[in-house]
């Protein structure tokens, strides 16, 4: 039984815990098909260095790659000796500081072969560590600007999740990657799952990019309620986004574009006439007059 099975508060990823009581929560990303830009990995490294996770298992590559298609890379070590490093898939544990969560990590890529068997191993290992739910980190291409706030999707297949988040269920129907397959057999095994995607401006789609990333981080943060520093990726952020906008004002089609974007976006983004959001703002209206002449 997950401990996520308990009650929690409305609004809160986490279940309310008793003194002593951790929760395990799995965060897995998969370079490749599923990870625009590197955002998702680029996000679980971020956090694998910044909490010092320590790695506890590793799934062989040999079984599930196709070595010319993801091909090994030879580096030197810290002592200078050449050394093949092969594609695989790391596991990593750390308890947080000042917090009962602790968190294992899935860094892989996304495998070539044997699918079915990949989560299934990848399952077991969660069931070893004790995991209590999985939170898959992925990011996508799409028709956004990289100048407002980059947008994250959070979907669950589960009720426990959409009712306490207040998640619409995920409707997407047509091709899959590794971790549409991975949350189809946790949900099947009753693991709680949880989906976050970014979405990374299509004409940026080159790595890194550190904006998407540290929204991913934003959104982990919220999660697990375990607050962290960010300073780099913020300055990492401001300088990509920089440095987009003079490319785009070099190019008259894609400032063009950009701006279709942005006017698109910030239309959808405005509150809809309705009678309940027309009340709310006079009843704002209203607070902000007699604040007014109170101080007069």
């Amino acid at each position: 039984m997950s401990r996520f099975d308990d009650a929690a508060q409305p609004g809160q990823f986490l279940p309310s815990l008793a003194e002593g009581e951790r929760v395990t929560v799995m965060l897995a990303a998969f370079e490749g098909w599923n990870d625009a830009g590197d955002a998702a990995s680029d996000a679980l490294k971020y956090l694998h260095k910044h909490w010092g996770a320590s790695k506890v298992a590793k799934i062989d590559a040999e079984e599930y790659y196709d070595f010319q298609f993801t091909r090994p890379v030879i580096k030197r070590n810290s002592e200078g000796l050449r050394k093949v490093k092969w594609p695989s898939t790391k596991l990593s544990r750390v308890s947080l500081p000042n917090s009962q969560v602790d968190v294992v990590f899935v860094h892989g890529i996304e495998p070539s072969y044997r699918w079915r068997a990949y989560t299934e191993e990848l399952l077991q290992h969660a069931e070893q560590q004790g995991v209590d739910s999985l939170v898959l980190v992925g990011a996508l291409l799409a028709d956004v600007p990289h100048s407002r706030p980059i947008p994250v999707t959070s979907t669950s297949d589960d009720d426990r999740f959409r009712e306490r988040l207040n998640l619409e269920a995920p409707q997407y129907e047509g091709p899959i990657g590794i971790v549409g397959v991975l949350a189809d057999a946790a949900a099947r095994r009753g693991l709680p799952t949880l989906s976050l995607w970014a979405a990374v401006p299509h004409y940026v789609a080159q790595s890194p990019s550190p904006k998407a990333q540290l929204t991913l981080l934003h959104k982990i943060e919220e999660l697990l309620q375990a607050p962290f520093e960010t300073t780099d990726i913020v300055e990492e952020a401001e300088a990509w986004e920089r440095g987009v906008n003079e490319l785009a004002t070099d190019d008259p089609e894609v400032a063009a574009y950009v701006r279709q974007l942005e006017e698109a976006k910030d239309t959808a983004d405005l509150p809809e006439a309705t009678g309940e959001s027309i009340a709310r703002e006079f009843e704002r209206y209203l607070r902000r007059r007699g604040k007014d002449k109170g101080q007069g």
